[in-house]
């Protein structure tokens, strides 16, 4: 990936916001292989990672006062700020059921989950496709840990059980910062309903919304390769293990986390503190409140520290 970054290097012109042939048909390919998107005519797209996307997108798609956007009732902060943005308003609901009649512009899902890691079955994202459906409303499935299931094993909402035989009214937005390491590059990609993704395009060339060149090319050789992935994945499993076990023998409860990298813990008291007390034994983790208040008792431990950090925090929890 960095020798492509390099190679790259030598980019003068402006790059495509489409993306270049080489980087749309790998998207393309990794969609279809991974995802079950093997339907033609698929959107896609890439973007400045994946938080870029997630904070523009209801203005992306021309959401603004007096519309309405479903977010999970525990979830990545920025689909709210995301909303704020776009001056629409943000409701946080993971039963659509409980909306009643209300107008709904929006709906993001995020499987799985950050912070919780909790995954939801293809029939629920089925479900959640056909009720946005029947209102015209469009489903955005953050799914930037589908490839970090552990004791279930995530579906993608462009998966053939989830989408039916069309990909109308659905976005599925995805990251190499956490399959392949990539955090520092930005590079994020999008695909679904190809309509959709059109509009958005429109918008993103005019807003300068563009992945550099060189950034384009390490991001089709990081998705042309899985080997990298699953070296990836045995070091995240490994860390996963040695922090849980540390957790639970230090009187924590881990809720969900069945996926993606962090473990949604509990020692059923105010998040803060619990941050307190790790903070004491030098281990920072980040409190529950910051993803809605269903969270306050709950704090988020990542698996991202580097194997040293991660041994001297089970230490410290021993």
């Amino acid at each position: 990936m960095r020798d492509a970054l390099a190679a790259g290097s030598n980019a003068p012109g402006y790059p495509l916001t489409a993306g270049n042939p080489h980087l749309r048909a790998a998207i393309t390919a990794w969609f279809a292989a991974t995802c079950g998107a093997d339907l033609p005519g698929l959107g896609v797209l890439p973007t400045i990672g994946s938080k870029e996307l997630v904070g523009w997108l209801p203005t992306l798609l021309g959401i603004g006062p007096g519309d309405t956007v479903v977010i999970p009732e525990i979830g990545y902060p920025t689909y709210e700020v995301g909303v704020t943005l776009a001056g629409a308003r943000a409701v946080r609901s993971d039963s659509l059921t409980a909306l009643g009649p209300e107008r709904v512009r929006l709906v993001w899902i995020n499987s799985p989950s950050n912070p919780t890691g909790r995954v939801l079955p293809a029939a629920h994202l089925r479900k959640v496709v056909d009720w946005a459906r029947e209102r015209g409303a469009i489903v955005a499935s953050d799914e930037c840990y589908l490839p970090l299931g552990w004791e279930a094993e995530p579906v993608s909402v462009l998966a053939p059980e989830v989408r039916g035989d069309s990909y109308t009214g659905i976005l599925a937005v995805h990251s190499l910062s956490k399959r392949s390491n990539l955090a520092g590059y930005r590079g994020g990609f999008l695909g679904g309903d190809p309509a959709i993704v059109s509009e958005i395009l429109a918008v993103r060339k005019h807003a300068g919304m563009i992945v550099p060149e060189p950034v384009q090319d390490a991001m089709t050789a990081a998705l042309g390769d899985e080997q990298h992935v699953t070296e990836q994945r045995a070091r995240y499993a490994d860390r996963r293990e040695r922090l849980r076990a540390a957790l639970t023998a230090a009187g924590f409860r881990v809720e969900h986390s069945e996926a993606g990298l962090y473990l949604w813990s509990t020692r059923d008291e105010d998040c803060w503190e619990t941050v307190g007390w790790l903070a004491e034994r030098g281990i920072l983790v980040a409190p529950g409140a910051f993803y809605g208040p269903a969270g306050v008792k709950h704090v988020r431990v990542a698996l991202t520290a580097s194997d040293a950090r991660v041994d001297e925090a089970v230490r410290r929890l021993s």
